[in-house]
């Protein structure tokens, strides 16, 4: 097993973005404050094989996982990290 294999495909830049900018929006956060979001291989038992994790840089750090990739990611998705 290949650890450091890139075999997970890359996130769509314009994608990204737009998550961004809906946790921007639907959280009410300041766009001073960092976003992180990263596609990774989930290896826990029911989870789809990517998952994206969203960290927003707040003092403490606020994170949050989707069981999805960043391209299968819509609105609804972030509207559910409200509740």
């Amino acid at each position: 097993m290949d650890l450091f294999s890139r075999q997970q495909n890359k996130a769509n830049p314009a994608q990204v973005k737009a998550i961004k900018t809906w946790i921007y929006e639907i959280l009410a956060i300041s766009q001073e404050i960092p976003i992180s979001i990263s596609q990774l291989r989930c290896t826990e038992p029911g989870c789809s094989p990517i998952e994206t994790v969203i960290s927003v840089m707040k003092t403490p750090t606020e994170t949050y996982k989707i069981h999805k990739s960043v391209g299968e990611i819509e609105y609804d998705d972030i509207c559910q990290l409200k509740t």
